[in-house]
């Protein structure tokens, strides 16, 4: 009636609460003719049509394999933008077993209400922020005996070409007494974990001493560490393994990118606040080889296992040709 009463678009959207641009739109969608440039039945009969076609399902929807398949990596804690890759990788050609992460989280977040949701939604990696340093304050670097920089490593170290550098650090549990030794390999993001007898460096040496000498020779050259107290025995780790130690400079987690970063996806397994002592080293092998078998994005969606097991048939080979 409006139209008809010759209104403008603009005085009909602000008579309807409406943009002007959204009865354009309106107008020119239902035009039939010329001479005839509204027809409010036709506008009428396609808004009912549109409402009884049947909706083609989501991707994702609950009852599908595709869900079953997402559902099945995020309980393993792959990333959605893991997931997404790898299912790119996988059904290069087949567009209806891809989704990208945008859809997974989309999925979700409108499922309806109930455990899986909770427990799916756990499993992200959501409010992760940066462990902070175990102290603040005085410079520990006198209290370290024979300590030697992080300045003063190799070049070939901090371009991460050539394998056989780590990074280590401990994730400390409840009450501070209890402990899990973390290794990075700085060029395949290979993850290994100690169990460690407490906080002490007496038990630190020991811990990551046992670990590193089940690494062939030739792969472990260096660690990098911080200036905790419990590297105050260091001496003793490289006495035992040959792996020459270097110290990053005191509150300057971004030196171990690698070992922070992977501190961070094992708090998915151990959480803060938890008695890690209760763990055996068999069970922080499985967490290693869950972490070490998911695709990264940094190996170009290889997972670090895949990464490793080149370079240590490299190294078997040839231990002089490693790069």
């Amino acid at each position: 009636m409006l139209m008809k009463a010759h209104h403008s678009i603009r005085t009909i959207a602000r008579q309807l609460g409406r943009a002007p641009s959204t009865i354009s739109r309106e107008l020119a969608r239902h035009t039939v003719r010329p001479d005839k440039p509204y027809d409010a039945s036709l506008a009428g009969y396609r808004a009912r049509l549109a409402r009884h076609r049947p909706r083609r399902r989501s991707k994702l929807h609950l009852e599908g394999e595709l869900f079953e398949l997402v559902a099945h990596l995020l309980r393993k804690y792959w990333s959605p933008q893991q997931i997404a890759s790898t299912l790119k990788a996988m059904f290069p050609d087949d567009t209806d077993h891809r989704v990208s992460r945008e859809a997974i989280y989309n999925a979700l977040y409108v499922m309806p209400r109930g455990s899986l949701k909770k427990e799916l939604i756990a499993c992200l990696r959501q409010g992760k922020g940066k462990r902070r340093p175990r102290s603040r304050g005085t410079d520990r670097r006198q209290q370290i005996p024979d300590l030697v920089s992080i300045h003063l490593r190799p070049p070939e170290i901090e371009d991460r070409l050539m394998p056989g550098h780590w990074e280590g650090d401990l994730i400390i549990g409840a009450n501070n007494r209890s402990a899990v030794g973390t290794l990075v390999e700085r060029t395949t993001r290979l993850v290994i974990l100690a169990k460690v007898d407490g906080t002490t460096a007496t038990a630190a040496a020991v811990g990551f001493s046992d670990k590193l000498n089940q690494v062939p020779r030739s792969l472990r050259l260096s660690m990098t560490y911080d200036q905790g107290r419990e590297m105050m025995k260091h001496a003793e780790i490289t006495q035992k393994t040959g792996t020459a130690i270097y110290f990053a400079d005191p509150h300057s987690p971004w030196q171990r990118g690698s070992n922070e970063n992977t501190n961070g996806l094992l708090r998915q397994y151990l959480s803060k606040g938890t008695d890690l002592s209760v763990y055996s080293q068999e069970e922080l092998d499985e967490i290693a080889d869950s972490l070490n078998t998911r695709p990264r994005k940094t190996l170009d969606w290889r997972t670090p296992l895949e990464v490793y097991a080149e370079v240590l048939k490299k190294s078997v080979a040839d231990p002089n040709t490693i790069q």
